[in-house]
């Protein structure tokens, strides 16, 4: 039975892990891939992958759908909170002041932390409304795309 778990939750993790790439987000999976993007130039979208049903039922939709927008960030990433741990631990040092969310997104501008959703934020609430809450801090933070 341990067997048919393990090849079940890998499978929730690799569907976890295609929606957020196809939604236009890069992975990244080591602490250095994590320094690369977030402290760069311009704003970056974190979205703290997880497999809780949450992140498959209304944040991962939320990420995918939130950047058909006018305004967006310069760059998309994800880390995989409970599967590239190094990665997502390097990602929450830079989210100053939250404390460690899964699913969540964080919006940084010039590497420096603008605003977070947290879980408590996605988790019980519908796609559209995290959407709204990631436009509006576009709206605020970002360019014309």
């Amino acid at each position: 039975m341990n067997m048919d778990f393990n090849l079940f939750m890998n499978d929730v993790v690799r569907q976890a892990r295609s929606e957020i790439v196809a939604a236009g987000y890069t992975e990244l999976t080591t602490p250095e891939d994590v320094e690369g993007a977030l402290t760069s130039e311009g704003t970056t979208l974190v979205m703290v992958n997880s497999v809780c049903g949450c992140a498959g039922g209304i944040a991962r939709p939320a990420a995918a759908h939130a950047v058909h927008y006018d305004k967006r960030p310069t760059r998309l990433v994800t880390v995989f909170a409970g599967q590239d741990k190094e990665a997502t631990a390097r990602a929450r040092e830079l989210f100053v002041g939250y404390p460690p969310s899964s699913p969540s997104f964080a919006l940084l501008k010039d590497g420096k932390l603008i605003t977070m959703v947290e879980r408590h934020e996605i988790e019980g609430h519908d796609p559209m409304s995290v959407v709204s809450k990631l436009q509006h801090a576009f709206d605020e933070n970002c360019e014309e795309y």
